[in-house]
C-alpha cells in the first residue's frame, strides 16, 4: 500500500471512530455483576462511578437522572406538542440482565419526533420502586421506554405505577418471567410485541435533560415522563421482585440533584384534544 493510499485508509478508520462514538455511547450496561442496588455493597450506586474511568459521570454529571419531579422546578407549556408516538407491532425477546427484564424488539418498532428529530423504539424495562419521584412521592413501578436516533442520541420516555388494577402488558409478560427467574443474559423470543398496547392515558407529560440511570450514566437524555399514573397489581410486583435479581426489593436508582435544571410540563391548550 503506498503512502496516499495509507493515509486515504487512516482518515476513513478515524471517521468511522467519530461517526460511531455516540451510538457506543448511548448503551447501557447489560452485565448487572460489577454494579448493585444493595446499600451495603461496595459497588453500591454512590460508588458506581468509581468502578471504571468510563463510569465517572454516575458521580460526577450535573445533568443524572432520576430526579424529583418537584412543581417548584416545573413550567407549563403548551408549546412542546404532544407526544408523537408512531409505533408497530414487531418481534421482541426478553432477557433477564439480572439488575431488570428487558423486552428488547428485534425488528422496526416504529418511533417517536422529538423537536424533529426521530427516535426508533430499541427496548423497554422496568424499576420497582420508581425511580422518578413527584413531589418527593414514590410510586411501586416505573417502566422505561428507551428510544435511539440515527446519531445515537437518546430519548426515554417513562410510565409509574401505583398499586390497582393489573397491568396487561405485566400480565403477558409473567409467564416469560417466570421462565427467566432463575437464568441470566439468554434471550427468550416473546414473539410479535406490540408497543401500542402500553397505555399512557393522558396527553400531559414532564420533559426534562437527564442521563441513563444505570451505568454508563451518560447525559444529554430527553426524558418525557408521563403525568398521569397507571395501575399494577401486588401480584404482579411480587412475580417481578422473584424474577429479578434474587427478590431484591429494589432496583431504582436513588434520586439524583436536580442542579440548575427546569422541568417541562406539556398541558394542551384548551382547542388541544386532552
Amino acid at each position: 500500500m503506498d503512502n496516499k493510499s495509507l493515509r486515504i485508509s487512516s482518515i476513513l478508520i478515524v471517521l468511522f471512530i467519530i461517526l460511531c462514538a455516540p451510538c457506543a455511547k448511548s448503551q447501557e450496561v447489560d452485565d448487572e455483576h460489577e454494579f448493585t442496588y444493595d446499600p451495603d455493597s461496595p459497588n453500591r450506586p454512590d460508588h458506581w462511578g468509581e468502578i471504571h474511568p468510563e463510569w465517572i459521570m454516575c458521580n460526577q454529571g450535573d445533568l443524572q437522572s432520576p430526579i424529583d419531579l418537584t412543581h417548584k422546578r416545573v413550567q407549563t407549556t403548551s408549546k412542546l406538542g404532544r407526544l408523537d408516538r408512531d409505533y408497530k407491532s414487531a418481534n421482541a425477546t426478553l432477557i433477564n440482565r439480572g439488575h431488570d427484564m428487558m423486552l428488547r424488539w428485534m425488528g422496526g418498532a416504529g418511533h417517536i419526533h422529538i423537536n424533529g428529530t426521530e427516535y426508533q423504539l430499541d427496548q423497554l424495562h422496568w424499576h420497582t420502586p420508581s425511580e422518578h419521584t413527584v413531589n418527593g412521592r414514590r410510586y411501586n413501578l416505573e417502566l422505561h421506554l428507551v428510544h435511539q436516533s440515527a446519531d445515537g442520541k437518546i430519548a426515554v420516555v417513562g410510565i409509574m405505577y401505583k398499586i390497582g388494577r393489573p397491568d396487561s402488558v405485566l400480565s403477558l409478560m409473567e409467564p416469560y418471567f417466570k421462565a427467566l427467574a432463575s437464568t441470566k443474559g439468554v434471550e427468550m423470543s416473546v414473539g410479535f410485541m406490540d408497543p401500542r398496547d402500553i397505555k399512557i392515558g393522558s396527553r400531559k407529560y414532564y420533559r426534562y435533560i437527564g442521563s441513563l440511570t444505570t451505568p454508563p450514566c451518560h447525559q444529554n437524555v430527553i426524558w418525557t415522563i408521563v403525568k398521569k399514573v397507571r395501575t399494577v397489581s401486588r401480584e404482579q410486583l411480587h412475580g417481578f421482585h422473584g424474577a429479578v435479581h434474587d427478590d431484591a426489593k429494589s432496583n431504582a436508582r436513588p434520586v439524583q440533584p436536580l442542579n440548575k435544571r427546569w422541568i417541562k410540563l406539556f398541558r394542551p391548550d384548551d382547542h388541544q384534544n386532552k
